[in-house]
């Protein structure tokens, strides 16, 4: 029984504490809060800073890490066996297509390539003698035959023996960038030996892998941004070249190849880029994230109000962006939504729109944060 009577005593207790504590928290209506009507500061006004509803462009985000390749890339090396005469280059150049690397010693292929010209010199001057005394029937057909075969043959000899003299002139097959020397002068060259490197990097290629499931984003043409480790505030663009005929079993990604301007020559093949796909680009109304307020699944932003009071509306978030949150719906570009104070506010509050950088942040009013357009 005295546990009973207890028990009635203690909650009769929490029962007064609970209506006591409505009460006072009820007499201030909605804006019960700091600032709001009827709030501890006795109806005195937020200060807060608004921004109007401004557009965005909102897209789907892959984000992706790869290594950067030369748009071409070889190790120049020599075809023939020879000691190194001349090296015509040195480390880091820019070359052009065509350009002479290195020569190698060629007198004897020269001598040769001499002696060949002179036998196909001859072998013409008898070849045409031969066409007029077989156009006057003084010589038989069978005789113009072999001097043409005679010439034919000389005319290969000087082609062969010029190739082995262009054998011993390493050029650059296209225009780039060389590493650095292989090779010391007069060192004996060796067919496959690597003289050096060679890359045109006026281009950078990325491959970069993508999942499986975000193949329908993907297209030729789609805009990428580009950041190198070694270069952290600089963003590069460039865009999708093409996809790999196939996914990987294992990783279930597909590889994507992404291009990058690359003419200031800022990139070096072999670093590491972070690439970010942007798939779906649509432009939307924007609003900064601070403004949203969340409750439950609903989200909700406060707009100033012509009346100099704080309006909740309800809205439809989409994508975010760098600070940014789509508005699908509840909004009209150019509103007025209050981005700074929103923690402090009601709705029906009255509010006092406060400048930027305002000393009052300082004191707890307002924060200072932008008051322009979202773009």
């Amino acid at each position: 029984m005295f546990r009973l009577v207890a028990i009635g005593f203690v909650v009769a207790a929490l029962a007064l504490g609970a209506w006591a504590l409505w009460g006072r928290s009820g007499s201030g209506g909605e804006g019960g809060g700091r600032g709001g009507p009827g709030g501890r500061d006795g109806g005195r006004p937020t200060f807060v800073v608004t921004a109007p509803v401004g557009e965005a462009e909102f897209a789907i985000r892959l984000d992706a890490v790869g290594t950067a390749k030369a748009r071409e890339s070889i190790a120049v090396t020599a075809k023939s066996q020879d000691t190194i005469s001349r090296i015509n280059f040195r480390d880091g150049q820019f070359v052009r297509a065509g350009y002479v690397i290195v020569e190698l010693a060629s007198r004897q292929q020269s001598a040769q390539l001499i002696e060949a010209r002179a036998s196909l010199a001859e072998a013409e001057a008898q070849f045409r003698r031969a066409q007029i005394l077989a156009a006057k029937g003084l010589t038989p057909r069978a005789t113009l035959d072999l001097r043409r075969m005679q010439r034919d043959t000389a005319a290969a000899r000087v082609n062969a023996q010029d190739s082995q003299v262009s054998d011993r002139t390493i050029r650059a097959p296209f225009s780039g960038v060389l590493g650095f020397r292989q090779v010391s002068l007069g060192a004996l060259l060796r067919p496959g030996d690597v003289v050096t490197t060679l890359d045109d990097v006026s281009i950078i290629k990325l491959d970069v892998a993508v999942p499986e499931t975000s193949m329908a984003l993907l297209s030729t043409g789609m805009p990428v941004e580009v950041r190198a480790a070694g270069f952290p505030d600089k963003m590069l663009s460039g865009s999708v070249t093409g996809l790999d005929s196939r996914v990987d079993p294992q990783a279930r990604t597909i590889a994507v190849r992404v291009e990058i301007d690359n003419s200031d020559r800022l990139l070096k093949p072999g670093m590491m880029l972070t690439a970010t796909l942007r798939a779906d680009t649509r432009r939307s109304m924007a609003v900064s994230e601070a403004a949203i307020v969340p409750l439950g699944p609903d989200r909700f932003v406060y707009v100033a109000g012509a009346d100099g009071k704080a309006e909740r509306r309800s809205v439809k978030t989409g994508r975010r962006n760098l600070g940014q949150v789509e508005i699908l719906s509840g909004l009209r570009v150019g509103e007025p939504v209050i981005v700074d104070g929103v923690v402090k506010l009601r709705p029906g509050a009255p509010i006092t729109l406060t400048p930027p950088g305002d000393g009052r942040r300082g004191k707890g009013e307002a924060g200072a944060a932008p008051s322009t357009a979202v773009r």
